[in-house]
Parts: structure tokens; sequence; C-alpha cells
């Protein structure tokens, strides 16, 4: 699991012990145990926040009152609370996953030439890499002075209104010999 990442089910298993009333903490352990995951009472926090669960209602802001119990017997479990009437609950498509964004696009022909073969004027725009196994290649075109790329890709990066900067970076190739 990489840490910052959610899955699907996760999300789902959040929202669902989430309006069953559990507290953040509690939900945090429930879907460790469910799922074999490691997250925090924070990042559920933080995750719940994203998802717009209403972070600070204010039956989350009250802690149930802690009531002593004799030694051996198990302590009272306050009752599941009810989601408040009139809570702002973001829409069932809110949920779901987004569709991946329209990327926009030059009208070059790159040459699709591969790291091995990029000379030092060449554009550095990477193309593939997007699926697993696929190979990255680069566009080759010559590119525009104090640039990785050519003309059309760095506007293409740059986007409008973006200052300049003059920042220099050194790629090496390292074989794995």
């Amino acid at each position: 699991m990489e840490p910052g990442r959610w899955s699907s089910e996760h999300s789902d298993a959040l929202c669902d012990y989430f309006f069953k009333g559990l507290s953040y903490g509690e939900i945090g352990r429930q879907i460790n145990a469910r799922f074999g995951t490691a997250y925090t009472r924070n990042a559920v926090i933080g995750r719940a926040k994203r998802l717009g669960l209403g972070l600070a209602t204010p039956e989350r802001m009250i802690s149930p009152s802690i009531v002593p119990s004799l030694p051996g017997e198990p302590a009272p479990r306050t009752p599941p609370r009810a989601v408040p009437p009139g809570l702002n609950l973001p829409p069932p498509s809110a949920l779901r996953p987004a569709q991946p964004a329209k990327l926009r696009c030059v009208g070059i022909q790159p040459r699709l030439i591969t790291l091995d073969e990029l000379e030092r004027g060449d554009c550095r725009y990477p193309y593939g890499g997007d699926k697993e196994g696929e190979e990255i290649s680069f566009c080759g075109h010559p590119r525009q002075p104090g640039s990785s790329y050519c003309a059309p890709h760095a506007r293409l990066t740059r986007g409008p209104g973006a200052a300049r900067t003059a920042a220099a970076v050194v790629l090496r190739l390292v074989s794995a010999a």
C-alpha cells in the first residue's frame, strides 16, 4: 500500500463506518483489520474531509462520557450515533472515481525516439509509459534554446502566463552493466 493512496473499497468502507457513527479512530481500526492496511486516525480524518463527510459535525465533536468499569468486566459500548438530519452530504456521484482528464495536445508529429537515441538538442517531451510495461519514447524535434522542449511542447508544459525560470538540470545515462 502506497501512503496517501486510498482505493475505492477503502473509501467506501470509510463512508459506511462513518454513517454507522463510528469514531475516526475506530473507523481506522476497522479498515485496517478488514483490509490489512495501516491507516492512522489522522489519515482517516483527512480522507473523510476530502470526501466531504462533515468533519466537524456536532456529534463528532462531543466525546461519549467515560463510564468506569470493574476489573474483568468489558467496557460498556456506546451505541452508534445516527446521522443528524440535514447533514450536508455530497451527492453519490462525488463518491465515484473521477473520469481521467483529457490532456492537451499539440499539432506536431513526434519522432518517438528512445532515451538512448536522444541527442543533445532533441526535445525531451515524453510519450507513452501510461500502461504497465509500455515503453517511454520522446518527441525528438529540435528543442528551443534554454528549454528541454521544442516550441510547441514548451508552450504546452508552461501554460499561459507562467514565468520563465532558468534552471539547469543535468541528466546522466547510467548503464546497469
